[in-house]
This record gives structure tokens, sequence and C-alpha cells, in this order.
């Protein structure tokens, strides 16, 4: 009973972490509800854990979510989803460029304002996720590679941080991606043929 009442944040946000991610996997709306509860929750698990920029991400997270919701909510309303495509080359090299700045300066606030001692990679990931989670909203394929990436760096930074629950499902995370990431690509081509026939 000691070990749940210690760890129920973890459970809690690791269960609703697994549903994300498969409705993410289906390319459902309801995932950006789904992740709004979770993120609330991650917001006191990370900074009881001291993974301040993951706290701060949160915030982020929230607001993109209801940006998430309402970008595809808006699509379903004119009868048409949101469609998956690709990410244009000059957009990906300006966020890639951003990410690299963004996470510089989460290493600088972490390493000269804050007691964290995993400076590096909470920022790393973070700076990432920015990205990850716009490119999830405008639901462009490529989001799938900056989360495999993500995921194998959380998974070894939480096991470190002893969140076993949310580092396991960050492992789990690594595997659902790949094939996120192939059922992203069929959907759209399977989308993309309809079109040309018609």
């Amino acid at each position: 009973m000691d070990f749940l009442a210690a760890h129920w944040l973890d459970i809690t946000t690791t269960a609703l972490g697994l549903a994300y991610i498969l409705l993410e996997y289906k390319a459902s709306v309801w995932m950006w509800v789904v992740g709004f509860v979770m993120q609330s929750l991650g917001i006191v698990l990370y900074y009881q854990k001291g993974l301040y920029a993951d706290c701060g991400m949160e915030f982020y997270y929230l607001a993109m979510t209801v940006y998430g919701f309402i970008a595809w909510m808006r699509h379903k309303q004119k009868a048409a989803d949101l469609p998956i495509r690709h990410m244009p080359k000059k957009l990906a090299f300006m966020w890639i460029g951003l990410a690299v700045a963004i996470w510089a300066a989460i290493y600088f606030l972490l390493s000269r304002f804050t007691n964290s001692n995993v400076p590096v990679a909470d920022a790393f990931t973070t700076a990432l996720s920015i990205v990850g989670i716009w490119a999830l909203a405008r639901k462009y394929l490529e989001q799938w590679f900056v989360w495999i990436v993500v995921d194998v760096v959380t998974c070894a930074l939480y096991f470190y941080k002893d969140i076993p629950f949310k580092a396991s499902l960050y492992g789990l995370y690594v595997i659902i991606a790949v094939f996120g990431y192939f059922k992203w690509k069929k959907m759209m081509e399977i989308k993309n043929y309809k079109f040309s026939i018609f």
C-alpha cells in the first residue's frame, strides 16, 4: 500500500498515457481530451520529482492540447478530417534550429536557476517535445520520428528519476511510435489514393 500511495500519480498518468498513445495511433481526436487530464496531473508529478523543464512543458502541452483539439474538430465539422501530410522541408529545418535554440535556453535556465541534476536530458526532451506536439497538432507524419527520439531518452531519464511506471510506458511508446509511423503512412497513402481516382 505504501508503494501505491507513493506512486499513485505515476500509475495514473501512465494509464492515461497508454490511452493517449493508442488514440494517437488511431489518429483519434479524443486523444486531446485524455492528454489534457494526463498533462494536468503531470504538472504535479514532475514538480515533485524535480523535473522542472518537464513540469513547465506540461503547461505548453495544455495549450497545444486545446489548439490541437480545436484544429482537428474544425475539420471534422467540415465533414473532412485534417489530412495527414508530410512536413515541408523548409519548415523542418526551421523547427530543428528552433529546437536546438530552445534546448540551449532551457539547459541554461535549469543549470543556473534550479537544483536539477539532469539539466541536459530534461532540456533535450522538453525542446524536442515542443516541436513534436506542434507537428502532431498539424498532423505531420514526421512527428513520429520526433517522438521516437524523445521516448528513448525519456525512458532512461525516468528510470533514473525513480518514475518506473512512466519510464516503462515510454519504453512501450518507442514501439508504438514505430508502428504509429507506418499506420499513419498507410492512412495517408489510402486517403491520397482515394482522392486521385476521382
